[in-house]
């Protein structure tokens, strides 16, 4: 997921003129970040949302809500603005949660929105999805990158919270382990642990025939 060194020149440029207010950089980094955006919400709705919001309905809605609330972003620089885009995902998710879990509305008896997100990524943004996935998985190679990303997230939603916020946060977001530590309240060794051990678990559970 690193960038070569004239495309991290770009984007800090982009990052600078987004926050003096250029909409038209906001946009050009929504862009770039577009495909880790997706395998974001994908992989944090988990099965419940997943199965009843589109998530590139959740995607649009963010974007939308970064470039209405550009004056918010004070800080010209990339890490800042990955963080900001990956906050306001997470947010929104969390509403759209909450919403579905309220007292009195018993999900487990709805009828969930039949392959609302499992068909909605098709061409260009499946392979982008895919490609984000393999940063932190090992895909079969014999099977349908459909199939795969669905397999690779199925197991997703078998790891625990702080599983599943360790590794997007490394391979989606793409936070370094200090940055990681800052935002889970951890010391950096404990990030790494925790990191190391949720991914050799997503290898296990890969590998086991019964998933």
């Amino acid at each position: 997921m690193e960038r070569p060194p004239d495309d991290r020149e770009d984007t800090r440029a982009l990052a600078e003129a987004a926050a003096a207010g250029d909409a038209s950089a906001v946009e050009a980094l929504l862009e770039r970040y577009l495909p880790r955006l997706r395998a974001f919400v994908r992989l944090r709705t988990g099965p419940l949302l997943r199965a009843r919001e589109s998530s590139s309905d959740i995607v649009q809605s963010v974007c939308r809500e970064v470039l209405e609330n550009i004056g918010r972003f004070q800080h010209p620089s990339d890490n800042a603005f990955r963080q900001w885009l990956f906050k306001t995902a997470l947010r929104k998710i969390g509403h759209r949660r909450d919403f579905y879990l309220a007292e009195k509305r018993d999900v487990l008896r709805e009828v969930p929105i039949t392959g609302s997100g499992e068909r909605e990524e098709a061409g260009v943004a499946e392979s982008q999805l895919f490609d984000v996935y393999r940063s932190f998985s090992s895909p079969s190679h014999h099977a349908l990158v459909r199939d795969e990303i669905a397999r690779i997230e199925s197991v997703f939603d078998q790891l625990g919270d702080a599983e599943r916020e360790v590794i997007t946060l490394a391979h989606v977001v793409g936070l370094s382990r200090a940055e990681i530590a800052q935002e889970m309240g951890k010391s950096p060794g404990a990030v790494r642990v925790l990191l190391h051990r949720a991914l050799a678990k997503v290898v296990d559970l890969l590998a086991d025939p019964t998933d």
